[in-house]
């Protein structure tokens, strides 16, 4: 099993720790509950260094992104990262991504520099198709193994960043970065983005200084009242704002049109990129299924795989993909592919749970404004 710079930390401090993606990692530390709670409301820290990173350089650096990627990469200038998915070949989603127009200070005269964010299950297919698709002059570069990655997530994280920086965080604008110093440590990447929807950063930063980064955020947020939170807090946050976890919500045999992700795919874009023909027709036609959000007022919690049925009990239209507990609304939530003929917000639908069958109410994403 492999380890990130910070595992010996996470032992350290008393996580609960597990296999994720080949990675010892931090699932809890005090209780889901409680890292949840400090993140929307205080502040948290993740290490999220498991994730995938591949640098795109070259003089058609960008041609190849838009080759292989839903969203338009024309759009982002210098400094700017956008949400994206590679689609494959038959309508289904290879991963999900962000996309960062990096800096052109080291590339030669022409050049233009990317990066690409990965799911780090997928790092290793990612790389492979893209660079299967890669037919121009450009270079793609595997930097994961290089690189970790700590996630500062909460409406008080500004405030924690500041001590250890003079980069003006605050005036970094929602999915835009910057390069500064932090807590002594140069050249770190400061991207205002994040998976739990509290706002925050991520830090990218090399290996050699993610133990000095995590323990001087510590340090400068405890006053703040900052909690280390794992992998368990990450999934209820995503999933209060509706944020789609690959291998659960979205795979190899979705379509971004039926995962609600129409939005970054950019259909009236000038290149190509894999089942774009296929997306025109799904979005002229319509689709069978869409990924909708379900609540409950009984306790119990819908897991990934629980089947989905009409009111009557009578006819399966769908299937759970991701189930929580919300620890903000205190109920049952979930996301469900439910067939497009039932699947208007308002409508009652039951849930299997075994040999029980339990209602719950179709509701519009996100659960969580």
């Amino acid at each position: 099993m492999k380890q990130t710079p910070l595992t010996p930390i996470h032992i350290e401090l008393g996580a609960k720790m597990a296999e994720f993606a080949g990675y010892n990692m931090p699932i809890s530390y005090v209780s889901i509950i409680d890292e949840h709670k400090a993140v929307r409301e205080k502040v948290g820290l993740f290490d999220v260094s498991h994730m995938g990173e591949f640098i795109v350089k070259g003089k058609e650096a960008l041609k190849l992104v838009q080759a292989v990627t839903s969203n338009d990469a024309a759009v982002l200038e210098i400094g700017e990262a956008q949400y994206s998915c590679l689609p494959n070949e038959t309508g289904g989603i290879v991963d999900d991504l962000l996309v960062y127009r990096l800096d052109e200070d080291k590339c030669s005269e022409g050049e233009q520099a990317f990066m690409l964010v990965v799911n780090a299950s997928n790092e290793e297919k990612d790389f492979e198709w893209i660079k299967a698709h890669n037919q121009f002059d450009t270079r793609l570069i595997n930097i994961s193994n290089d690189t970790s990655l700590l996630a500062l997530q909460g409406p008080l994280s500004h405030k924690v960043l500041k001590k250890l920086t003079e980069v003006d965080v605050e005036a970094i604008p929602y999915y835009s970065f910057s390069k500064g110093t932090v807590a002594g440590v140069d050249n770190v990447l400061i991207s205002a983005t994040g998976y739990t929807g509290s706002g925050g950063y991520e830090l990218y930063v090399e290996n050699k200084d993610a133990v000095a980064i995590w323990n001087a955020l510590m340090e400068a947020g405890k006053e703040f009242g900052i909690q280390p939170c794992g992998l368990g807090a990450r999934d209820t946050l995503r999933l209060e704002k509706g944020y789609a976890l690959y291998g659960n919500d979205i795979d190899d045999t979705t379509s971004p049109i039926e995962a609600g992700l129409s939005w970054i795919t950019k259909l009236n874009k000038e290149a190509s990129f894999p089942s774009k023909d296929l997306f025109i027709e799904q979005k002229k036609n319509g689709v069978s299924r869409k990924l909708v959000g379900l609540t409950m007022t009984e306790r119990r919690v819908p897991r990934h795989g629980y089947e989905v049925f009409d009111a009557s009990g009578s006819e399966q239209i769908g299937i759970i993909t991701s189930g929580t507990q919300s620890p903000n609304l205190d109920h049952p939530i979930a996301m469900a592919y439910i067939q497009t003929a039932f699947a208007k917000t308002g409508n009652k639908v039951m849930i299997s749970f075994g040999k029980k069958l339990l209602e719950a109410t179709i509701v519009k994403l996100p659960f969580l404004s």
